[in-house]
């Protein structure tokens, strides 16, 4: 197709618009909803930010507020709340860290793991019960966690008494929950337990894609099974782990606050603050909106120019991106 083509294609008159239009409508209608959904729910939200360049009062409402510029981004950075702020970023940017490298290898091991059970009926059961904590709640997991690692006065959850007859915990009446050094261990550890297992479908459906002949092919040639995984599986699956860790690394500073919540107390504020806790407990328990949408631009932000940084780096490197 030559560029004379594409230019005639691309200039398409109001009428030729309008009969596509017509001939295509039902795809448009079912099109519709998730138009409305993003139009209510993503964007019309956005108007709000404004308020992170404003001295918001809920009297005189967001657009009568006073405009105070970037002193809300000021005040975050090097002002009253940058201990807090910087703390908050600091613990953010860690745990996403250890996720991202303790957690994004697991779903691919357990892919590997799926493709390679020969029995369907056992792979199948064997997918389900690790596909089944992404489907419980982060009330339900944090709660079954708080069990295991709990050892109050009355009663000691099997995690913690592995650790304190191993010697990983020097005081036995030490509460591990409560302390600042286990909180990010438990937190990582915790989302891998109910994220891998749905996180290898991916990595599972990039497996199943892969030409069979390519396998019979490295066989025939006197591979093993570690030369298969190395010159045949992962080459096959590296358009969707670059894909996959490009989205992952946008992402590095969203922590959920809901497992944060439920899982720290007082006593791990040094360790378990993250900025969306951060922004929670700025903008909504102390009304000061401002700074807890300034701090949320603030993290957008830096995760578009993490998104940025890592496709361009992986379009030079390897030809594979978002765009």
């Amino acid at each position: 197709m030559n560029e004379n083509t594409l230019n005639q294609k691309a200039s398409k008159t109001p009428r030729e618009y309008w009969f596509s239009f017509k001939k295509n409508w039902r795809l448009y209608v079912l099109l519709l909803p998730i138009v409305l959904w993003f139009l209510i729910w993503a964007y019309k939200p956005m108007l709000g930010l404004i308020i992170a360049f404003k001295d918001y009062d809920a009297s005189k409402g967001m657009y009568n507020s006073d405009f105070v510029g970037f002193d809300n981004f000021i005040t975050l950075i090097a002002g009253g709340q940058s201990t807090s702020f910087w703390q908050a970023f600091r613990n953010t940017f860690i745990i996403s860290a250890y996720g991202l490298l303790f957690g994004f290898p697991i779903p691919i091991i357990l892919a590997l793991f799926f493709s390679e059970i020969n029995s369907n009926w056992f792979r199948k059961v064997t997918q389900t019960i690790t596909y089944l904590p992404h489907f419980l709640s982060e009330v339900t997991i944090t709660g079954i966690v708080i069990l295991l690692v709990y050892n109050g006065a009355r009663t000691t959850g099997v995690i913690a008494r592995i650790m304190i007859s191993l010697g990983l915990v020097e005081n036995p009446a030490m509460r591990i929950i409560e302390t600042p050094e286990f909180f990010r261990p438990i937190y990582i550890i915790t989302g891998i337990w109910k994220e891998s297992g749905y996180d290898s479908i991916v990595y599972f459906a990039a497996i199943m894609g892969i030409s069979p002949a390519l396998y019979e092919a490295i066989r025939v040639d006197g591979g093993n099974k570690w030369q298969e995984i190395r010159y045949v599986t992962l080459p096959g699956m590296a358009p969707t782990l670059i894909i996959m860790i490009i989205m992952r690394i946008g992402k590095m500073l969203s922590v959920g606050y809901e497992r944060v919540i439920l899982l720290y107390s007082s006593n791990t504020y040094v360790t378990a603050d993250v900025l969306s806790t951060f922004e929670q407990r700025i903008g909504l328990l102390t009304s000061n909106y401002s700074l807890g949408a300034a701090s949320g631009i603030f993290n957008s932000l830096i995760g578009f120019a993490l998104v940025i940084g890592a496709n361009t780096i992986s379009r030079q490197v390897s030809k594979t991106s978002l765009w």
